[in-house]
């Protein structure tokens, strides 16, 4: 499947990803997914469609270990997050959520080029410049936890320590 890109620099904080004035939405979750990365980008979450990616630089997900940063940028219709790297809690719960996140050189992708990720063998293909980019495929049991939906969705389907 193909999506555009979303750019997003270095640095992207949980806070501008969900910025805390909205927690009051938290059992709203179709009106919190409006406000996903607000503040970084007011044109997002009006803007994006199933299948689009947001492409960050350096440290995506740092700061405080919000949960709910990954659900809605995944209920937003991304699918996925490709950056250089992560903060390492944003990356857990992304997985954890079923969001994937893919490190990845993101230098030259340009906004709304049109990209394709081949999860499975590590492949970045950017349609729009011709650039490819090979990364580390996930290992075997976050894809599993991916495809299930998420941790809680696979401990229901194959029990506590299924792999």
């Amino acid at each position: 499947d193909k999506g555009r890109a979303w750019l997003f620099g270095d640095d992207i904080s949980t806070d501008l990803i969900f910025p805390g004035r909205y927690v009051h939405l938290l059992s709203n979750m179709p009106e919190l997914v409006k406000h996903t990365l607000c503040d970084a980008r007011a044109d997002y979450a009006g803007g994006v469609k199933r299948g689009d990616f947001v492409v960050a630089g350096n440290n995506f997900g740092m700061g405080s270990s919000r949960e709910q940063a990954a659900v809605i940028i995944k209920l937003s219709g991304a699918s996925a997050v490709l950056a250089k790297s992560f903060a390492r809690i944003f990356f857990r719960n992304s997985i954890n959520n079923g969001l994937p996140c893919i490190e990845v050189d993101t230098d030259g992708i340009a906004e709304g080029d049109e990209l394709s990720v081949d999860f499975e063998k590590g492949i970045l293909r950017d349609h729009s410049n011709g650039i490819e980019r090979h990364f580390e495929p996930l290992p075997p049991i976050m894809t599993k936890i991916l495809d299930d939906g998420g941790l809680i969705a696979h401990v229901q389907k194959h029990g506590d320590f299924a792999m």
